[in-house]
């Protein structure tokens, strides 16, 4: 036995203190782990965790807008406060009619046009890049091109009704009864190609063979849609729907260009109504209460849909 055989073996078979030969144990691979983790870790804690906790400590304070004022701690006087203010609830009723308003129909429509561009039909690249335009235009274009489409002068809209005889048109985006459906329908045009994408992918990941099984059954399509497509669709369906339930609710920007939250607080969804509180009037600390607010609701709709979906999960 060589002098280099020995020191290997020895270092296999050394006390298991030992150094040499030594496996790395659970302690070393959670380090290597949180070593490969980190650089993503940092900038979630300092762009998203640390904002969020400053936002929370804000919210119990009387903290306002000026360099010499001293901010107060003040409990939850904040929170007894949005107990009795009527334009805040009235702005959540605004946002929860908002963001079911733009989620079922947005949802209805993307289903539909997922199925149709599903089907092997010429020229279906295309109809598939058209699609997906207004999921790529930035939030703040889609409000100024639809301000254009609507202008009670010379938009596209009136221009089309006076042309077929309907009327004189009307401005939409000033209108007490008009604004929010026409907000609600930016909405739901702007939004339906994420919602067509996640749906597409749903379709074209349930196997062609089920069809073909369900077609020589005699299944029609609707049968064939209720009994195949839907079950294998219906996870992806609940996730996009949850999701774009909450970034609706969530809404400004494309609100924010559109009406500024007018005709009379129509339009005013609860984040307009924050961002007025902090940066029109300087009441950062009621500002935040209402953010913490608006945090604790979409905390409560994920974990219902989370447990929806862990039931469902179960149950299969």
């Amino acid at each position: 036995m060589t002098l280099a055989n020995a020191t290997v073996q020895s270092g296999r078979h050394g006390p298991p203190g030992s150094p040499v030969g030594r496996r790395p144990g659970p302690v070393d691979r959670n380090a290597g782990t949180w070593f490969l983790v980190l650089p993503a870790l940092i900038p979630i804690l300092i762009l998203s965790v640390g904002p969020l906790l400053y936002g929370i400590a804000l919210a119990f304070t009387d903290a306002q807008s000026g360099r010499t004022r001293s901010t107060q701690w003040v409990g939850a006087l904040n929170f007894q406060d949005l107990l009795h203010d009527g334009l805040f609830w009235e702005s959540f009723r605004i946002g929860l009619v908002w963001a079911v308003g733009v989620t079922v129909p947005q949802f209805v429509l993307a289903l539909g046009l997922a199925l149709l561009l599903n089907e092997r039909l010429r020229m279906r690249w295309l109809a598939r890049a058209l699609a997906i335009i207004p999921w790529a235009m930035p939030e703040v274009v889609v409000g100024i091109m639809w301000r254009l489409v609507y202008n009670p002068d010379a938009g596209i809209l009136n221009e089309t009704i006076r042309d077929l005889g309907l009327g004189d048109g009307r401005d939409w985006l000033t209108g007490l009864a008009t604004a929010l459906p026409a907000v609600i329908l930016v909405g739901v045009w702007a939004g339906m190609p994420q919602t067509t994408v996640a749906l597409l992918a749903g379709l074209q990941n349930t196997p062609h063979e089920l069809h073909e099984a369900a077609a020589l059954d005699g299944a029609g399509a609707w049968r064939r849609f209720r009994t195949v497509t839907w079950p294998a669709l219906r996870p992806v369906a609940l996730s996009i729907t949850a999701l774009n339930f909450i970034w609706n609710f969530n809404a400004f920007a494309l609100v924010y260009v559109l009406t500024n939250g007018g005709p009379g607080g129509r339009t005013r969804l609860p984040m307009l109504f924050a961002y007025e509180e902090a940066f029109r009037y300087g009441q950062f600390g009621y500002a935040a209460a209402m953010g913490c607010v608006m945090v604790a609701v979409i905390s409560v709709l994920l974990a219902v849909y989370l447990a929806g979906r862990l039931r469902g999960g179960e149950d299969r």
